[in-house]
């Protein structure tokens, strides 16, 4: 969780930042923690719910610019903040991530096991993909907070 209301320092509770609900953002890492073990549409339902995760966040923190009398230029720029960091803190980023580690764990496991059962190390790959995800939230969405600090923040004056 980022612990991060990019709204400003109200106090309030984010439900999609600051409670469990911010992991179903990560709904796809697990998807692809799995892949080796499910069929492929199931990977993409992960990224289904990661993503309705994402657009919830971000009709969220634009609903809530509104509320707070914001004019249309900064909901949009608001929404567009939201909608840019999570794509990239909570899908794209993580997912790839979560894929390449998980594809490489795979063919490394069988050039150094290939007497261990295709079946034993598809499961310790799942393993290995499980257990990394609570150690690249912090440091992905740090990057992505200072990349977008230093892009596209700058470019529409947030």
């Amino acid at each position: 969780m980022t612990g991060d209301n990019q709204e400003g320092g109200s106090g309030e509770v984010d439900i999609y930042r600051d409670t469990p609900v911010r992991f179903l953002g990560y709904a796809n890492e697990v998807g692809e923690a799995f892949r080796a073990l499910v069929h492929v549409r199931w990977v993409r339902l992960s990224y289904v719910v990661a993503s309705g995760y994402v657009l919830a966040d971000t009709q969220d923190k634009a609903s809530k610019k509104l509320k707070s009398g914001g004019d249309n230029k900064e909901v949009a720029i608001s929404a567009m903040d939201t909608l840019v960091w999570q794509a990239f803190a909570s899908v794209i980023v993580p997912g790839f991530f979560i894929n390449r580690l998980c594809a490489a764990s795979l063919f490394g496991l069988a050039r150094a096991l290939p007497k261990v059962a295709e079946a034993k190390r598809k499961w310790a790959v799942t393993g290995i993909g499980l257990g990394s995800i609570p150690f690249i939230i912090h440091p992905i969405d740090n990057m992505v907070h200072m990349v977008m600090d230093n892009t596209t923040r700058k470019w529409i004056g947030k």
